[in-house]
């Protein structure tokens, strides 16, 4: 198969600088409008907000430390459960 550019003549190099100082990064844009009043509308009704921290889901998602963990009772035997 046949090269669909041509590899003759000089090729160009392009030198860029390196920046002297690091470059910062850029500030996070603002939520819009919309999308900050649904987050009020959530927060007032005790949901859980994207990118906040959740209590209940830390103590949900924790590895079981033994059995008094769960709250539901056993069924008792020969209820017919």
């Amino acid at each position: 198969m046949s090269p669909t550019y041509s590899v003759t003549g000089r090729q160009r190099r392009l030198f860029v600088p390196a920046p002297t100082e690091p470059v910062p990064p850029a500030p996070p844009l603002p939520d819009p409008p919309i999308y900050r009043e649904l987050m009020r509308a959530w927060a007032d009704r005790g949901r859980t907000l994207p990118g906040r921290h959740d209590p209940e889901w830390v103590r949900l998602a924790a590895p079981p430390r033994g059995r008094g963990d769960f709250s539901a009772s056993r069924d008792p035997r020969g209820d017919g459960r």
